[in-house]
């Protein structure tokens, strides 16, 4: 009995192996990123994560090792014809101008009620920041993450007329999706408010809160009627773009990624530390937006998402440039349908 026992593990075993063989040609031949055209720049992706993933091969990066970070307006999903939280703010400031009457009569708050969206253009960062510090601030943690959540279920594209969790691009959540699936942990390193982010990125990019990395207001902690909370203030705690993201990565990641990806002069410091002096293969890409008909077509000029000196670097530093019009075949998971 023993015997036939042990005649029935191996046959089993046997079979099993049998099978898994026989579905390893399929798995192979199956394209990881179906959105994609096939062209030099899709393979330059996928000859990457073929050479830091072989086990044994010069240059195998061990999975603890395997970060990629992406940036988020522009990167993941629209930044025109502004920045998705710049549209929340703008809502927040018609939401609280009755508590405000003072902003009927300060810039930029009075441009806003008045719908000069226009002169939002020539206003200095100083005062965006203004104007996001005074519309995020002054409730709890939990507060504010419902009112993201609850505008973000009723806000529409003004192109697009769609909800901005349907304007995310499919070839990359097909590419956050591969990445993960050889390995990789997947990090949202942008410098949108970190506390804007959190509550949807699970569930649009399947990146969970602890891997969003972002510009925050400072908070405190208080108890409310027994209860513990976190109250958020009007003041300024971290500014995670440009020269801050590496520093945001180092802080909140503590690894170098192997993999960065942008798409404008804001994610030119996080390509530059993930690519230059760092140790064994890299890959640095940059989302070009080429396709006016389908989506936008921006770079150099542009209030939002400017793309200048890190496309210039694109070049030097033979960064992946990844053309929507022509790498892509869908940009919008909508546009297949």
């Amino acid at each position: 009995m023993r015997r036939k026992f042990l005649s029935a593990i191996a046959g089993a075993t046997l079979g099993l192996l049998l099978n898994l063989i026989c579905l390893v040609p399929t798995f192979a031949q199956s394209d990881p990123l179906p959105s994609w055209n096939d062209t030099p720049t899709k393979q330059a992706i996928v000859d990457f994560v073929r050479r830091v993933t072989t086990l044994g091969g010069s240059e195998f990066v061990p999975a603890a090792a395997r970060v990629a970070t992406f940036d988020n307006d522009g990167t993941l999903w629209v930044e025109q014809p502004m920045y998705v939280q710049l549209a929340f703010a703008l809502d927040r400031v018609k939401a609280l101008a009755p508590l405000h009457p003072e902003w009927q009569y300060t810039e930029p708050f009075q441009s806003v009620l008045a719908g000069n969206m226009q002169a939002l253009t020539g206003f200095s960062e100083r005062s965006l920041l203004d104007l996001i510090l005074l519309t995020h601030a002054g409730m709890t943690t939990d507060e504010f993450s419902k009112i993201v959540v609850d505008w973000l279920a009723t806000a529409r594209d003004p192109r697009f007329r769609r909800p901005y969790t349907e304007l995310v691009y499919q070839p990359m959540l097909e590419l956050i999706s591969y990445l993960r699936a050889n390995g990789f942990k997947t990090y949202i390193v942008s410098g949108g408010g970190v506390e804007f982010m959190r509550p949807w990125t699970d569930k649009v990019y399947g990146v969970p809160p602890e891997q969003v990395v972002g510009s925050s207001i400072k908070t405190k902690f208080e108890m409310r009627d027994g209860i513990p909370t976190l109250f958020r203030l009007p003041e300024v705690n971290f500014i995670d773009d440009k020269a801050g993201k590496p520093v945001g990565i180092y802080e909140f990641v503590g690894r170098r990624p192997i993999a960065a990806f942008g798409n404008s002069d804001g994610d030119l410091q996080m390509l530059q530390w993930t690519t230059i002096g760092g140790d064994g293969l890299r890959l640095g890409a940059i989302v070009h937006h080429t396709d006016a008909a389908r989506e936008y077509a921006y770079d150099r000029q542009s209030h939002f998402g400017r793309l200048d000196v890190a496309l210039d670097a694109a070049a030097a530093n033979r960064w992946t440039v990844i053309d929507m019009k022509k790498d892509w075949k869908v940009i919008f998971s909508f546009d297949a349908r």
